[in-house]
């Protein structure tokens, strides 16, 4: 598969939150502001990114030869909350008003599906290391974009008036699903 399709493919047309449906609790948890969607976004990648490394890294030459294949899972998780753990350190040293308006959505990254998900898909994918460096950036990226659009989209309709009925959660899953058709005309890029 071509890299450049594979992006594409990862960051657009099989986005990991609207077609896979992993990452919805952060996805609309933290998507009610535009600042905690882009940080929420942005560390997302980067645990994405570095555990995908370490996962495969982990995988191909430690599980593999030890025939241990199936504690990847296990594996691939404790690999995650080490990350996040670092992750959440630097945030918290680096940028305090971040940290304090992600909450408790920035430990959670650890149980997050689609951290785990995108893991698990690069090596049921058999992706070569470029391809599963590709897909991850791609998919995180993608994650990063649908939780950034749906944190404006979401802030505008804070400001609407909008029937008590739809308010909160009804109207952001309506949004979240009008936004998933719209990705899906982007297959065939």
């Amino acid at each position: 598969m071509n890299l450049i399709s594979l992006f594409m493919m990862s960051f657009l047309t099989e986005n990991i939150v609207l077609t896979k449906f992993l990452g919805i609790c952060p996805f609309v948890g933290t998507s009610s502001k535009e600042k905690s969607a882009v940080g929420m976004g942005l560390a997302v990648t980067l645990v994405v990114t570095i555990s995908a490394i370490l996962t495969y890294l982990l995988y191909y030459y430690i599980l593999v030869p030890t025939h241990t294949e199936y504690l990847k899972t296990l594996s691939f998780v404790l690999v995650v909350a080490c990350m996040v753990q670092m992750m959440e350190m630097l945030i918290k040293k680096n940028n305090p008003k971040l940290y304090k308006n992600l909450g408790i959505y920035l430990p959670l990254i650890t149980t997050n599906c689609a951290v785990l998900g995108i893991l698990l898909l690069n090596i049921s994918n058999g992706y070569s290391f470029l391809e599963m460096l590709v897909y991850s950036i791609g998919s995180s990226l993608g994650f990063t974009l649908v939780i950034y659009i749906f944190s404006t989209i979401r802030e505008n309709l804070a400001r609407r008036n909008i029937p008590y009925c739809f308010k909160g959660y009804p109207i952001a899953l309506i949004t979240a699903s009008i936004m998933a058709l719209l990705f899906a005309r982007y297959v065939g890029i």
